[in-house]
Formats: structure tokens, C-alpha cells, sequence
């Protein structure tokens, strides 16, 4: 770092000064300098270790786990071809002569890939020959986006969010038929992604409830060639639908409220006859035992949760099983039922490996292991069975839902 003279006016000589303080040596523009060099060099520094120690540890996890390794290459082949659909588009773009030439060229592949859901090739379609591929029609005469609502495809819509200039016209389009998006949003789609008759149809009301949020309030009360409204259209669609979610969510409900009775009554009668019984003032023999103390709070635990469980399933089984029902009201119950009835069963497995221990502990101490294996056992089959349907109803109720706009461009 050089030393300006003029900011050190009593300088040493090098020889008088080896071994002096550098911080006196320095001078003010030396020290500016000095700084500005840490500010810049610092963090390049520690951006470019912190890359090395990523590529390394990166490096040493696909050696251990080759699934992450097959992940890796999936999303570069995935990049890989993105790059080829890009240079694909540009390349036929310059050839094409006629909006009719890039029309037979580009309409089959978007409205495939929009009825597919992959909304990587309509953006790049999209991207090389805009606003004209904006324009296709299909058979049905419907555009894009009325197409990846008619195949529910959520991805494909977002797309008409990164257009503002565009969305209204969209949104507002009415075709000879007098079918605007809301009346496609309306109309049944089954589907083998979602599960069951009931998320099936909260799926079906997500998609009309939000595709009824972006137009305009006029078209919410458009009739069509059959003198309908949409939301006529969709009662009509869904009659058969709402019957099947009725009796998928009593099943479940009524099953589901006969293991809660049971459990109810068990720890009810479990508190009435203590484990070790009681000494002549009615006070249990093992009342300073640590495990009754376990006992006593698992038990009222899985009595209090049963007993939730028991109302809840029982208000399902009374509901009105109306359309919005399905929307949040019915799975909501279902998520406060199953986890009520799942805490309910693990309680009862720890209150009975305490009336084990308080009961067998001092004749055969081995006996608590294989009971608290035993007692483990029947949790883990009923958060292995159930888990996944508590997982998809919460998700599909408190997930981000189906239309938030995305970046595209």
C-alpha cells in the first residue's frame, strides 16, 4: 500500500522504523484505500469459498445418496430442453413466412402442451411469437387459458397474470355459445390426481370460486345457450359429485366415531377403577407412584380428546352436506377429527404401559420394553394409514390454493 509524503510529515527512515507501528506508518488516503480494498475483497472472498465448500458438499452427498445425483441430472436435462424449445421457437420464427405457416406450426403443440399442463413450452411459444399465438383458437373455439381452465390446469392459467394489459379481454371473452371462462370453470372435470369424492369436489369448488374472483361481476350472472348462470351450471354439474362426497365423508365420519366411542368408554371406565385398586377412604394404594401420575393425565387426556373426536364426527354425520360445505366446514372437521382421534389413541397407549408398570413393575421389571414396544405398535399403524389423508385434506384446505400469480417471463 503506497504512503503519501504529504499526509506524513515527520516520516522515518526505513531502517530507524523496521520494526514500528504500522498503524502510525499509514496515512489517511493509505487507510481509505486500505479499507475500501477489505470492503471489496472480503466478500469476494468469502462468496468464492463459500461456492467451493457448496460444490464439494454437493459433490460428497451425490456420491452417498445417488437418488439426489438422478435429481441433478433431471433438472439439467429439464434446462437442457427448455434451451432447445427456445432456440426451436426462434429458429422457426425466422423461416415462417405467414401468420398461417406459424399458425399450423404453433397451435398444435400449445394447445397440447396446455391441456397437458406444461406451461413451459406455451411460455415459450408465447415468448417467440407474441401477441399473435394469443390468438389460437381450437376447435371448440376456445382460447388458451379457457383451455387449461377446462383441464384444470392451474399453471397454465397463471401464465394470463404476467399479461395485465391482456387479462381483462381474457377474462371477459364470450364465444358464440355465450360461455364465458366462469361457465368452463363450472362444468365437471374428474380426476385421478385428487383423491376421494370429497376433495374432489372441494377441488372442483376452489377452481370455480377462483375463477369467479377474476372476472367481472357482470359475467357471474351470464346465461348461456341454455338460458344458465354459471353457478346453475356448476349445481348441475356436481349433483353427482356431492352425492359421492356425502357418502365418502359418513363413512369415514362413522368409522371413525366408532373407534372414538370406544376409547371413551375404556379410559372412562380405566378412571373409575384405578389400577392397584383403592384402600378403605377410596384413595388409590399407588396415589405417590410416578406412574399413576402418568396414568392419571394420559388417561384424562385421551378421555377429553375422545370425547372432542366423538363431536366432531357426529356434527359431519348431522351436516347439511351443501356445495360451499365442501369448500372448508366438512374437511376442516375431518382434520380436527382425525387429529383429536389420533392423540386419543396414543394417550390410551401410554396410560396402559403405566397400569402395566404400576402393576407388574415389581414382580417382572422386563415386562415394561416389550409393552412399551406392544403400546407403540398401534400409533405408528394408525399414523401410518391415516397420516396421508390428514397430509392431503390439510393441504388441499390451507394449501396456497389454485391461482397466485407466478413469474414466467
Amino acid at each position: 500500500i503506497p504512503i503519501q509524503e504529504e499526509y506524513n510529515p515527520h516520516p522515518h527512515p526505513p531502517s530507524e522504523n523496521v520494526g514500528g507501528d504500522l498503524e502510525k506508518q499509514l496515512s489517511v488516503t493509505s487507510k481509505i484505500q486500505l479499507k475500501k480494498f477489505f470492503l471489496q475483497k472480503i466478500p469476494s472472498a468469502f462468496g468464492s469459498l463459500r461456492q467451493k465448500l457448496k460444490f464439494v458438499l454437493w459433490n460428497n452427498l451425490m456420491e452417498l445418496a445417488p437418488s439426489i445425483k438422478s435429481i441433478r441430472d433431471a433438472k439439467i436435462i429439464h434446462e437442457q430442453t427448455l434451451e432447445i424449445l427456445r432456440i426451436m421457437c426462434a429458429g422457426a420464427v425466422d423461416i415462417l413466412n405467414t401468420h398461417e405457416e406459424a399458425q399450423n406450426v404453433f397451435k398444435k403443440p400449445m394447445f397440447k402442451a396446455a391441456r397437458l399442463g406444461i406451461y413451459e413450452i406455451v411460455m415459450g411459444i408465447m415468448n417467440s411469437y407474441f401477441p399473435w399465438s394469443l390468438e389460437f383458437k381450437n376447435k371448440d373455439g376456445y382460447d388458451i387459458f379457457k383451455v387449461a381452465v377446462e383441464h384444470r390446469r392451474e399453471k397454465v392459467f397463471n401464465i394470463i397474470f404476467n399479461f395485465p394489459n391482456i387479462y381483462p379481454f381474457f377474462m371477459a371473452n364470450i364465444d358464440e355459445k355465450r360461455i364465458n371462462i366462469l361457465h368452463i370453470a363450472a362444468m365437471s372435470v374428474p380426476s385421478t390426481e385428487v383423491p376421494g369424492a370429497a376433495l374432489q369436489m372441494q377441488r372442483e369448488l376452489q377452481w370455480f370460486k377462483a375463477v369467479e374472483n377474476c372476472v367481472h361481476p357482470t359475467l357471474q350472472d351470464q346465461l348461456n345457450d341454455k338460458d344458465k348462470t354459471p353457478r346453475e351450471v356448476f349445481t348441475k354439474e356436481h349433483e353427482k359429485l356431492v352425492e359421492e362426497g356425502e357418502k365418502w365423508m359418513k363413512d369415514t365420519a362413522g368409522s371413525c366415531s366408532v373407534v372414538a366411542t370406544l376409547i371413551m368408554t375404556i379410559v372412562f371406565a380405566a378412571a373409575i377403577t384405578v389400577p392397584g385398586g383403592s384402600d378403605s377412604r377410596g384413595m388409590p394404594n399407588f396415589l405417590e407412584e410416578p406412574s399413576f401420575t402418568i396414568f392419571g393425565i394420559s388417561n384424562a387426556l385421551a378421555l377429553f380428546s375422545s370425547v372432542i373426536s366423538v363431536l366432531i364426527f357426529l356434527g359431519i354425520l348431522t351436516s347439511r352436506f351443501s356445495e360451499e360445505d365442501f369448500l372448508v366446514s366438512l374437511p376442516r372437521k375431518l382434520i380436527i377429527g382425525l387429529i383429536t382421534l389420533f392423540f386419543s389413541i396414543a394417550c390410551l397407549m401410554v396410560a396402559f404401559a403405566a397400569t402395566v408398570h404400576i402393576t407388574q413393575f415389581h414382580p417382572w421389571k422386563w415386562v415394561i420394553i416389550p409393552t412399551a414396544l406392544l403400546g407403540f405398535l398401534p400409533v405408528f399403524l394408525f399414523a401410518t394409514l391415516q397420516f396421508p389423508l390428514l397430509i392431503e385434506v390439510f393441504a388441499s384446505t390451507y394449501g396456497p390454493g389454485i391461482f397466485h400469480p407466478m413469474k414466467f417471463l
